[in-house]
Parts: structure tokens; C-alpha cells; sequence
């Protein structure tokens, strides 16, 4: 018998798969086990005309294939390479222990990429530190970007046995090398780009509304925009991906791989994802469903998930978001496994003040009544709203706005005060910190707790929204380069409370 491993990926979690091949006397067959799906039994036709197609002949014997373990559902085409490569080498001496395989075949034996062999080689990389990778030719480019792996890439499956029979086999040492704009904290590089294909500097007046922008991508805050339409909620909406902070090489990595299972073409570049599903989505599109289909909220881990007109979203939808948006994790239970996802996005809304839009402009008139208008708002629960840390009613435009901040200006100061988080050795933003982060990270002194206990008192606060208020505090603080948080800092967290 011989073995060697592949993986088989469970929505975002991976799991090694050990391939064992073995010939038993017996009538002439060739069997795939192991839990295994339509696309890994047709591996068995497509190894066949390969290893034909290099003059291999199928011993009259029983051909057993086994992945193991063995009560985990397997898919993928990427199993192709290390079954064909176990039984081309059987009879030989060779010990397979120390690689990892995977490739689909083509009928003449050619090696291919898939969609699958890159997010599942991330996963795997810690893992695979002291293992050599044998990947298609055409997964380099992608699998090169992960550090500290041993690659070696062929073109077809002739090579690859002829490789092993020779052993000359010689691994490839990966490392990651971005050529963008960076700043190093604690001997760890971010990545982030300087360009701005939509601008803040298009906007003209909306000066809360801008400023409301830069505290929430600071520190990774939720927000929600209500005003007239047309006045620039989905500008600015749409604007803050360009001023995130600065991504890690993980984070980079995770957003490739993300991309990859979202089968959309991999980049590896520091701009954050802009999820902006339709209100029209159904609750499984947006948090993962069948077929193990990945949603919305773990697509957008890291970066924005827009809501534009959320009040027309499924009321189920938007009662849904408050464990992701709270825990910024999500558990999607199925009928046999359960599958977690991160969910640490930028959450931004949007939503008009009525029905008709016009309840706060100053030249059309509303033809909404009370009933109408407490009806559209009720749609946001209590406890959805409390987890949105930043509100702003804009204005409508006025034709003496000009323009003010421009995108790289704003970037410049979410810099700073990204660098003041992570000197403070902050694992997360401010935006996501945990409870026992928020007492260590946003220490309010005496006189400022007398001011947040009135304010208590007035606005009847929740804990949770108290620890918001702590939050956006600590990031108006590090926007104005201060140790601590100031009184003028926590007043103006509490005016953009939601009264």
C-alpha cells in the first residue's frame, strides 16, 4: 500500500486528507472510497487516460482507492495528481511521507490549477513548514506569494514521475515580497495603497458626515448614514475602502483566499473587500447556506459590508447581523457539521429619514404621515442600532459646499492613529476589542465617568452602548495623537449617539 497527502476543504476550514492507494487480487476495477463526491469519483476516468496517455498498463488487478479519514465528505478535482502519482510509482521505493500533492489532470496528462489548491494550501501552511508541496505549473504564481513553503511545480504528470524515479526533486523556499507602500510597527509590515479611484475631495460640504468616515475606518467602527436622497450617503459609503487602515501579509492572504473561494480572480493587493449585497438577498446568500456556500458577512471578514436602503432588508436578515456584528464570529449549523466563519467587517448602512425621502428637506415636502414613518423606522431593532457605534443625519447639498479633506489627507491620519494602536500592542482596532480590552485600552478618569453616568442616565444606555461610546472615544483620542482620552473626545463619541 502507498499514501501521500492532499486536503479537502469544509466551507473555510481545511482538512488533511491522506490518499492511500493499494492493487488486490482480484477482477479488474477501480474504486474511489472514502465519502467521496461526484467531482473526486470522476478522478478515477481522468487518472485512467492520463497515466494511458504516458504508457502506463493498468495491472489485472483490483484497484482500491482510499481518503482517509474516511467519514468526512471529500470534493475537489485536486486529487487527481496524488492518486495517478501513487499508482504510477507503486512498485517503486519510495517513500511519499514527506509531500503533499495536488493537481487536476487533464487527458494527456497535463497538470491544472483550481480554484480549490490555493485557499486550501494557505490554510494549510503552517502545517506544511516542513513538507514539500507539488503543485501545476499554473498555481506558482499564487502559491509563491505564501511565505515559508517548499515548492516544486511541474507541467504534467510524466514530469512529476520521472522526477521521483531520478530523485531529483528540488523544492522551491516561497517568500512573500509586496511591492507596496508600507509602515513597520514591532518588526511587522503593513501594507496600503495610495490610490483613490473615488475621493473624499469629490465630496462637497457634508463636514459630520466626513468626519463621522475617518472615526469609523480608524478604528473599524459600524456606522450608519440617514438622510435625503441624493445628499452622498453611498459616496461616502463607498469611499471610506480607500482610507482603511493598512493590512498585515495575513490579512492579505485571507483576503486572496476569500477571493479564491468566492471564485473571483485572486489579488494580492492591501484594498480592503466592499461587500455591498442587494436588500433583495435572501438570508442564506447573506449568511452562508447550502452546498457549504459561503455568505456576505464571512466574505466581507476584514473589510466593508454594505447596507445600502437598509430598512428594506428582510427583517430576519437584519436581526441575524446582531451575532456577528457582537462576536464577530458566526456558527452556520448544517445537518451534519457546523462550520464557523469570522466576521470582523466594517459594517456601514444607509437608510432615508421616510418612505419618500423628503422628511428632512428643507424644499420638498413629505407625504408621509407618523404612522408611515414610525412604521420604516421601527424596521431597525433597539438592539441592532445599539450595535452601530456611529450615527449621522446628513444634509441636503447646498450650492455654497466646497470641498474640504481629500482622501490622502484622511489616510495620513488614519495611519497615525493606526500606528498609536498597535504600539499600545492591540491585537484588534478599537472598534473590535474585546470587554477586558476595552478597561485595559480605553481608561476613562473620574471626571469623564461623571460625564459618561449622566449621559447614562439621560439616554438610558445599555452596557453595550457605554463600551461603544468607550470605543469611538479612544479612537477620537488617537486621531488627535493624545495618550488619553479627553473630555472633548468622549463628547463627541456621545454626539454621534443615535438619540
Amino acid at each position: 500500500m502507498k499514501k501521500i497527502l492532499c486536503a479537502t476543504i469544509l466551507g473555510l476550514n481545511v482538512r488533511e486528507v491522506e490518499v492511500e492507494v493499494s492493487f488486490i487480487r482480484s477482477l479488474p476495477s477501480f474504486g474511489i472510497y472514502g465519502m467521496a463526491q461526484t467531482s473526486v469519483k470522476e478522478s478515477a476516468e481522468r487518472v485512467k487516460a492520463s497515466l494511458s496517455h504516458i504508457k502506463y498498463k493498468f495491472p489485472p488487478q483490483k484497484l482500491v482507492v482510499n481518503l482517509s479519514p474516511s467519514d468526512i465528505k471529500k470534493e475537489g478535482t485536486h486529487f487527481d495528481l496524488p492518486i495517478a502519482l501513487l499508482i504510477a510509482l507503486y512498485k517503486e521505493e519510495i517513500e511519499f511521507s514527506n509531500y503533499v500533492a495536488f493537481g487536476e489532470l487533464g487527458l494527456d496528462g497535463s497538470l491544472k490549477d483550481t480554484s480549490l489548491i490555493f485557499p486550501i494550501i494557505l490554510s494549510l501552511s503552517q502545517n506544511l513548514k516542513d513538507k514539500t508541496v507539488i503543485i501545476p505549473k499554473e498555481s506558482f504564481e499564487k502559491i509563491s506569494k505564501i511565505p515559508n513553503l517548499n515548492i516544486v511545480c511541474f507541467e504534467n504528470l510524466k514530469e512529476v514521475i520521472e522526477s521521483f524515479k531520478e530523485d531529483s526533486i528540488k523544492p522551491i523556499k516561497t517568500k512573500a515580497n509586496f511591492e507596496y507602500k508600507s509602515i513597520e510597527i514591532a518588526d511587522k509590515k503593513y501594507y496600503y495603497l495610495e490610490e483613490f479611484s473615488e475621493d473624499f475631495l469629490d465630496i462637497k460640504g457634508q463636514e459630520r458626515a466626513k468626519r463621522a468616515s475617518l472615526i469609523s475606518s480608524a478604528g473599524f467602527h459600524n456606522i450608519l448614514f440617514e438622510g435625503s436622497p441624493g445628499c452622498g450617503k453611498s459616496m461616502c459609503a463607498k469611499r471610506i475602502r480607500y482610507i482603511l487602515p493598512p493590512m498585515s501579509l495575513e490579512e492579505i492572504l485571507e483576503k486572496a483566499n476569500l477571493d479564491a473561494l468566492s471564485l473571483k480572480e485572486v489579488e494580492f493587493t492591501p484594498l480592503r473587500e466592499f461587500r455591498s449585497p442587494h436588500h433583495t438577498a435572501s438570508r442564506s446568500s447573506i449568511f452562508g447556506g447550502a452546498n457549504r456556500a459561503i455568505g456576505e458577512v464571512a466574505l466581507a471578514n476584514n473589510s466593508v459590508l454594505f447596507f445600502d436602503e437598509i430598512t428594506y432588508f428582510q427583517k430576519s436578515v437584519l436581526e441575524s447581523l446582531r451575532e456577528p456584528l457582537q462576536d464577530h464570529k458566526i456558527l452556520v449549523s448544517r445537518t451534519k457539521d457546523k462550520i464557523e466563519y469570522q466576521t470582523k467587517f466594517l459594517f456601514i448602512s444607509a437608510m432615508n429619514p421616510c418612505p419618500c425621502g423628503n422628511l428632512l428637506s428643507k424644499t420638498k415636502e413629505c407625504k408621509c404621515n407618523e404612522v408611515e414613518i414610525k412604521r420604516y423606522k421601527n424596521k431597525l431593532s433597539s438592539p441592532l442600532l445599539d450595535r452601530i457605534e456611529l450615527y449621522v443625519q446628513m444634509e441636503e447639498i447646498d450650492l455654497k459646499d466646497k470641498p474640504s479633506l481629500s482622501s490622502k489627507q484622511m489616510q495620513e491620519m488614519i495611519l497615525k492613529a493606526f500606528t498609536k494602536q498597535k504600539q499600545r500592542e492591540q491585537k484588534e482596532l478599537n472598534g473590535k476589542l474585546s470587554d477586558s480590552e476595552i478597561l485595559k485600552f480605553c481608561f476613562l478618569d473620574d471626571d469623564l465617568e461623571n460625564i459618561l453616568n449622566n449621559a447614562i442616565i439621560r439616554f438610558e444606555l445599555s452596557q453595550r452602548a457605554i463600551n461603544n461610546i468607550k470605543k469611538v472615544s479612544r479612537t477620537i483620542a488617537d486621531l488627535d495623537d493624545s495618550e488619553t482620552i479627553k473630555k472633548e473626545h468622549l463628547l463627541e463619541a456621545l454626539s454621534f449617539r443615535m438619540k
